[in-house]
């Protein structure tokens, strides 16, 4: 309840536990001072009001969504002073139906996240490997957007949660909108697509409890031991990353890529931080998680306003098709790496962020990204999840957007224009191509094709059938990293983070999970079992 400064209205009022604890009464100004002794630790975030009255020296005139001069904002529209409202009151009827329907869908999955603008300058020349005119010359800069976010959480969930972060970037090229979107793993929980809601419900909600569920959480992991890379990573440091900039980005999925002799090589694509990897502990994360829930988009509007602006540098790894059919794994499979021993890091250049958005909404909630949005000389390869994210994420934005998404400012393609024969729907909001054909082939100069952009052609053969992959090597990476990535004191961290979140689950699923993890090492499982047994007592 706000203090008022008036004689009539007393103290006790204001501040209710004072009625029933006389002897704690405080002077009012003792406690105006209390109410705002923290607003010494503002940070830029907190300024942007200000900022922005700095900048509008004087007032807009206010009006309806019409257009409409407002004579009188303060109350609604009445037969005398106690009297009915008004259905003629349109001043109050334009808000409230507006107001009514704010909120769009809320994303599935990342739907928490943060974003800004910035741009991604060429420094190696990787044309031998690619056609695309974002990566045409040493020294060019591509205008783009990114938006990070945590996955499995509500848009009210904390920044902080042990949880993958979405790494999503559009590059508006002039080719064509590139969409890019990963996480800040290299890795994913499944290899199949088909599993991906059962995952994500698991993740979620029990649907009659609305609780988070340990069983749901382990017994499906521990069904599908293709999880146990990405669970491991998951638990350890990196599943806390303190804030959006500290940690690494990937393109994750296996992409091939086309150069301008329309040879193709496949490739994985890496951003590493150049603020260097920084993670939360445990109990760090939990106590922010309640102390500052959006710490990392908060971290990152300051850092840019400030003009700290984060950066990372743009690294691709690249196999022929040659080495694909050697490679002693799937190379397709999102459940593993490739060594970086065997095939290194190629840099290509620097990604900066330098512009905060200007209106949250429009700029990040709006925002649609999508792995199927490629140019010229990207294309996708057999990846099973790329494949079937090549559907769902048009059509999920589709449906939270609206068929017209692509024409809403931040997703529209500012270094060319779209020509097709896509009209009308809901929310149209450019001129709908005016008057040309909405049919082809025409004989009127409608947008034409060009041969010259022609994906480039690659032969398969097989029998079609539903293959299932749970008996691939589900362990040996699992066992690398465990061995030869982490240090004593990370393992020791990985099994009590694992143990602390498994110890909910029943006994047997917690059986099959150790199970798991020593089929990948034999320590890994025989320390999370000691380290489960000690929860129980």
């Amino acid at each position: 309840m706000a203090l008022r400064s008036c004689a009539r209205y007393p103290i006790a009022l204001a501040f209710p536990l004072l009625r029933h604890r006389p002897e704690r009464r405080l002077p009012i100004t003792a406690c105006y001072l209390h109410l705002t002794s923290k607003m010494a630790n503002r940070t830029k975030a907190f300024e942007q009001l200000t900022e922005f009255k700095g900048a509008q020296k004087t007032p807009a005139k206010l009006t309806t969504s019409n257009g409409a001069l407002i004579g009188d904002k303060l109350c609604s529209q009445t037969i005398g002073p106690r009297g009915p409202m008004l259905m003629q009151d349109f001043v109050y009827q334009d808000e409230m139906a507006h107001f009514n329907r704010e909120r769009i869908p809320e994303r599935v999955v990342h739907a928490k996240g943060a974003g800004a603008f910035g741009h991604l300058e060429i420094t190696h020349d990787i044309t031998k490997y690619c056609k695309a005119k974002i990566f045409e010359k040493v020294g060019k800069k591509t205008p783009m957007v990114i938006r990070f976010s945590t996955v499995g959480g509500e848009s009210g969930s904390a920044d902080t949660a042990r949880d993958p972060r979405g790494f999503a970037m559009k590059y508006y090229t002039e080719e064509g909108n590139w969409d890019l979107v990963g996480n800040n793993t290299p890795i994913f929980f499944i290899r199949d697509p088909i599993f991906f809601p059962s995952f994500i419900h698991t993740q979620k909600r029990n649907p009659r409890t609305h609780l988070k569920d340990p069983d749901m959480f382990w017994d499906f992991l521990s069904l599908r031991p293709e999880s146990n890379h990405q669970v491991s990573f998951l638990f350890s440091d990196r599943g806390t990353p303190d804030g959006f900039r500290h940690m690494n980005g990937y393109g994750s999925h296996t992409f091939k890529l086309v150069n301008a002799k329309d040879e193709p090589v496949y490739c994985k694509f890496h951003f590493k931080t150049d603020q260097g990897i920084k993670c939360l502990m445990a109990d760090e994360a939990g106590n922010l998680a309640g102390a500052n829930p959006d710490y990392a988009i908060q971290d990152l509007f300051n850092a840019i306003a400030t003009g700290n602006y984060p950066s990372w540098t743009m690294h691709i790894q690249v196999m022929t098709f040659e080495q694909a059919e050697k490679f002693e794994f799937n190379p397709f499979d999102l459940t593993k790496v490739w060594p970086q021993g065997d095939y290194p890091l190629i840099q290509v250049g620097k990604l900066v962020l330098d512009k905060n958005p200007e209106n949250y909404f429009a700029d990040v909630e709006q925002a649609a990204f999508c792995p199927a949005h490629m140019v010229p000389g990207i294309e996708p390869s057999p990846d099973k999840m790329l494949q079937g994210r090549l559907f769902s994420y048009p059509d999920t934005h589709r449906h939270r957007l609206g068929t017209n998404y692509q024409q809403l400012p931040v997703n529209v393609p500012i270094n060319c224009k779209a020509f097709n024969y896509q009209r009308d729907g809901p929310a149209c909001v450019d001129l709908n191509q005016g008057g040309a054909p909405n049919y082809f082939p025409n004989s009127f100069n409608g947008p034409l094709h060009d041969d010259h952009h022609c994906e480039h052609t690659q032969t398969f053969s097989g029998d079609v059938k539903r293959y299932r992959t749970c008996d691939d090597d589900n362990t040996t990476q699992v066992g690398h990293f465990w061995s030869k990535v982490l240090k004593p004191e990370e393992q020791e961290r990985l099994v009590q983070n694992i143990a602390g979140h498994l110890k909910d689950a029943q006994p047997f699923i917690q059986e099959r999970a150790i199970k798991n993890f020593t089929g990948c090492h034999p320590d890994y499982g025989r320390r999370l079992k000691e380290a489960l047994d000690a929860k129980k007592k």
